[in-house]
């Protein structure tokens, strides 16, 4: 009995999970999807997919690559994806997102052509991740702005692993310590892991870059490997060989 009520409970949070997702997995025609072995694996695996209409089948594009998430690996995103006790992230925590999530801008140290609003990189563009400001979370120029903030990450001093990139929409809500400054962009190598962002070589977010296309209401998905087997078909995400 304990274990029938265990699994029905489980069933029933997993059901409103993937109600509160709905609305961002159902209308993607396009999907970067992300994996790790476990919560604290620093490396794991990236493929993209598309579709031609919200009816079809997510077909896969091209091959699969090589990522790097946090280096204290993955925490959802928030409470909405998981009641159980796994980890959630946090501001300053070391951990990428695990969930859903739109891919809203890009960014670069020079002009690049992208289907996707675009920011150039100056001395003066900043990641906000003071929760107090009312940027937090957000990328400005700090010429433009009343600069409210204490704390914030100076974008073109990052140096090559800035060249290109792409905002991912975690914490858009600007939760306080919700978490901030989440982006898809260039690795310093295969094996170290980021402050929170998904890192992979050049030629791959230069990949994403010419495929992507707002229109087509590009997310990412990313979570552990044990999740998203368990969860792809409720959640109708792509199908992935795991």
């Amino acid at each position: 009995m304990r274990l029938l009520t265990a699994l029905f409970l489980l069933i029933l949070s997993a059901t409103a999970i993937a109600q509160g997702q709905k609305t961002l997995s159902d209308n993607a025609l396009q999907a970067v999807v992300a994996t790790t072995e476990n919560w604290s694996a620093t490396q794991g695996n990236a493929q993209l997919f598309e579709r031609r209409s919200l009816k079809e089948k997510w077909k896969a594009v091209g091959k699969k690559f090589q990522i790097v998430v946090g280096k204290n690996g993955l925490g959802w995103s928030d409470a909405s994806y998981s009641a159980n006790a796994n980890p959630f992230k946090r501001e300053g925590d070391g951990k990428s997102p695990a969930g859903i999530f739109s891919l809203t801008a890009a960014f670069g140290s020079s002009n690049q052509k992208v289907n996707l609003p675009f920011t150039q990189l100056a001395e003066s563009t900043e990641c906000v991740d003071d929760s107090k400001s009312k940027q937090y979370n957000l990328i400005v120029d700090n010429k433009q702005v009343a600069v409210d903030w204490d704390s914030s990450e100076k974008m073109s001093a990052v140096g090559r692993q800035y060249d290109s990139g792409i905002f991912v929409a975690h914490n858009s809500e600007q939760k306080q310590f919700g978490g901030s400054c989440i982006f898809l962009h260039i690795w310093s190598n295969s094996t170290t892991g980021t402050a929170g962002c998904t890192a992979m070589e050049r030629t791959n977010i230069e990949r994403i870059f010419n495929w992507i296309e707002a229109n087509k209401k590009p997310v990412l998905i990313q979570m552990t490997r044990d999740w998203y087997r368990d969860y792809q078909k409720l959640w109708k995400l792509p199908k992935l060989k795991l």
